[in-house]
């Protein structure tokens, strides 16, 4: 019998004040059997960072052709592809020639140094990509605050991210690794 993704909720206030975005979301999360409550919540914020009324979560990890987000237009093309973690190479090309823009954005520490050596020189030509990373310490300060029913905050300003409830919070500053042309 295979596992059952685990959902959680999540009701997501954002206050992104480089964008001038302000917004409430209700959010149903599935936490997939073989993805960590750090990654989930890496997600959760990648979806503060982007958000749009047409942001949506992809199958991520059940589905190899698509994102962990996305945004799509009417037509149904792809004007945002959003992946979490260290995605393939290949992948990352395929994404860029289907969709307008496409942003990574990698945790983990060391993790990600390695997958960023190993790849920075083959995705460097990619000018719709923009990559950066979670430091270690706030990916894992973020899985801390993983309930399966959550009130979150993120407030952006600056380049600074507070993300957190009523409990406490993680203040992170993103690392640039390569920023769409």
């Amino acid at each position: 019998m295979a596992l059952r993704s685990t959902i959680h909720k999540a009701a997501l206030s954002i206050a992104d004040m480089d964008r001038g975005h302000y917004s409430d979301h209700e959010l149903t999360v599935a936490l997939h059997p073989s993805e960590t409550e750090e990654r989930m919540m890496v997600r959760l914020l990648a979806f503060a960072l982007f958000a749009d009324e047409d942001l949506a979560f992809g199958r991520g990890l059940s589905t190899d052709d698509e994102p962990d987000l996305w945004q799509r237009d009417d037509t149904g093309a792809i004007v945002h592809w959003i992946d979490v973690g260290w995605p393939d190479e290949r992948r990352i090309r395929r994404a860029c020639g289907r969709a307008e823009r496409v942003s990574v954005l990698a945790y983990g520490g060391a993790k990600t140094e390695v997958w960023w050596s190993q790849n920075a020189s083959a995705l460097a030509r990619n000018a719709n990509l923009d990559v950066a990373a979670v430091p270690r310490d706030a990916s894992a300060a973020l899985a801390g605050l993983a309930r399966r029913s959550m009130r979150l905050s993120v407030s952006i300003q600056d380049g600074r991210i507070w993300f957190g409830d009523d409990s406490g919070g993680v203040d992170l500053e993103l690392q640039r690794l390569k920023p769409a042309a």
